[in-house]
Formats: C-alpha cells, structure tokens, sequence
C-alpha cells in the first residue's frame, strides 16, 4: 500500500543525497522520510474522516452508549479485534487513537485498539506462521487479542479522561459546538466540509512538532541501535529476563514484521520464546516514539499509566509462554 512513499524515501536518500545504503545515517533518514509521510497521510484521511462522522453521529450518544455495560465488556474485544486488521505499528496506530477520542470514544476503547494494532496484524501473523507454526502462532495472536481488551479494560476503570491533555479537550468542544450548528441549520454535505476541513488541518498542524520528533526519534534508534545489542540480558538463566526484555525494548522501534526475523534468531539461539515474544511486544507495542506522539493528547502521567499497564500485561504474556513452551 505504502511501497511509493518508500520508493520516494529511496530515491531521495541513495540518488539524490548520495548516502551508502550500508550506512547508519541512510537508514535512519530512509526511515525518518517515510515513517512521516505515511503517518501524515494516515493522520489527515483518519482525522477528516472522524470529522464527517462526528458532523453527522452525536457525540454524546456514542460516548454515553459505548460508557456503559450493556455491552458487558465486548467493546474493548471488539475495539482490540479491530486493531488486529490494521497493519500498523504504534506510531501509526496514534493517529486512529486520536480519531478515537476527538469522535468521544471512551479511553478504555481506544487504548484497547492502540495496544493491539501493532501487535496483531495479517503481515505479523503471516510471518509468525512461517517461523513459529500454526500452534504458536494461534496462541500468539489470541494473546496479543487478549492484552489489549484487558488493558483497555482496566485503564478505564481508571477514570483517565481527565489526564487528557487541554488541547483534546478543546478539540473535544469544538467538535460538539460545530455537530450543534450542524445540526441546528440542516446543513448539506458540500457546506460541511470546510469547516472539517479546517478542522483536520488546525489538528495536524498541533501534533505535527510531536509527530516530527517522535518519528526522529524511531530513525535515530532504527539506524543506530544494534540488532543484538540486548541479548545478553535475555538468558534463560535470568529469571527477570521477562522483565528486563520488555523495558529494554522500549528504547527500540520498529513494527512487528521488522522484528520477527530477530525474534527468530533470538530463539534459536536458546533464548525462551516467552522471553523473546516479550521483547518484541515491547518493541512494537511500546516505544519513545509513541510516548512523544501521544504526548500531544496525554499528560505524561496518562502516559506513565498506560505504558506501565501494558508492560504489566506483556510481562505476564512472556511468563505465560514460557510455561507453556
């Protein structure tokens, strides 16, 4: 879907700037080019397709409606299923999660969907199979399926809105005040648009610093960071390899598919595949990238809170796997 913009980000990188392919600084400005322009693409279409469905859904229902327990908790499976169809990493997924809260979707929703996007996706799984087999790949996936609903499950119960930053919150009374008007003065479609328009671009506009920053901060760690740099903490002789796998992971980014290969290696050689899967959740589920994204629309306290429950649950995945393997 994305092959031009790396077509792009290889041209501008190798022919015009002139740059080794073997070299550390052309791998991170390859990265950096074409993890901006697709997220700014994703950003744009997702924040102004949210803006024609909040002109037209009242938002207030749909938060009232998702807030309660009529559905005994199968909006946050359903939120964490929809998020194994997006073939995203976690900083690609932010611009969703942004949708999410602007359109008045609880934050136990949304989180649901942000833990298991980057997880859980049809390329993640493909490759899983190839390298581990149906059986672990099943377990896998229910587990990443798993992890998001009961994160997103008990963040809400949190009761987080309130650790939303004042730029959301302000987008949030926006968003009502102008599906108000709409409504009030039965406005057609075509006089809509502007003002959703004007609406997606005024939101890019806010995040894009964080957005820039976090994404050099992925190439930086993409093009520099050693591939093996972590694997001497990760021995089955350690029995806090689970928990140190996953916060080493952190300071690294990449998606699912670019980490398997080394989740393979890791494995054969003789590091426990709960330990190893650990790692990679970490990698692809939690990152400073993200952290950066997200600092936009959370407090850092939010952000502590949802990357601590997180790193909570994938711990307890990697124990579980190697008990099971």
């Amino acid at each position: 879907m994305f092959d031009w913009i790396q077509n792009i980000a290889d041209y501008l990188v190798y022919d015009v700037f002139s740059l080794s392919s073997k070299s550390h600084l052309a791998e991170a400005l390859n990265f950096f080019i074409y993890d901006s322009v697709k997220i700014l693409l994703l950003l744009f279409v997702i924040i102004f397709f949210m803006g024609i469905i909040n002109s037209y859904f009242p938002i207030e229902r749909v938060k009232n409606y998702l807030s309660r327990n009529k559905l005994f908790g199968l909006e946050y499976l359903m939120a964490s299923l929809f998020g194994t169809v997006t073939p995203f990493c976690s900083c690609s997924s932010v611009p969703l999660f942004i949708g999410f809260v602007s359109g008045g979707i609880p934050l136990g929703v949304t989180f649901a969907f942000l833990v298991t996007s980057p997880l859980v996706n049809e390329v993640a799984v493909g490759l899983f199979l190839g390298l581990f087999g149906a059986k672990i790949t099943i377990i896998y996936v229910i587990s990443g399926v798993l992890l998001g609903t009961v994160s997103g499950f008990i963040l809400q119960r949190f009761k987080l809105e309130r650790y939303l930053t004042s730029w959301v919150k302000e987008i949030l009374k926006n968003a009502e005040r102008e599906q108000e008007e709409f409504i009030a003065e039965h406005q057609k479609f075509s006089k809509r648009l502007p003002v959703i328009w004007h609406e997606a671009l005024t939101i890019i506009k806010g995040i894009l610093p964080y957005l820039l920053l976090g994404i050099a901060i992925g190439g930086l760690m993409h093009g520099y960071v050693p591939e093996g740099f972590f694997e001497k903490y990760m021995g089955k002789d350690n029995w806090f390899a689970v928990p140190v796998s996953t916060i080493l992971a952190v300071p690294m980014y990449s998606n699912a598919s670019g980490i398997l290969p080394v989740v393979q290696v890791l494995v054969a050689k003789g590091i426990p595949l709960g330990t190893a899967i650990a790692f990679m959740m970490g990698v692809v589920g939690l990152s400073l990238p993200e952290a950066m994204l997200l600092k936009k629309v959370m407090t850092w306290k939010l952000i502590s809170i949802f990357f601590g429950t997180v790193t909570i649950c994938i711990i307890i995945s990697g124990y579980l796997f190697n008990l099971i393997f």
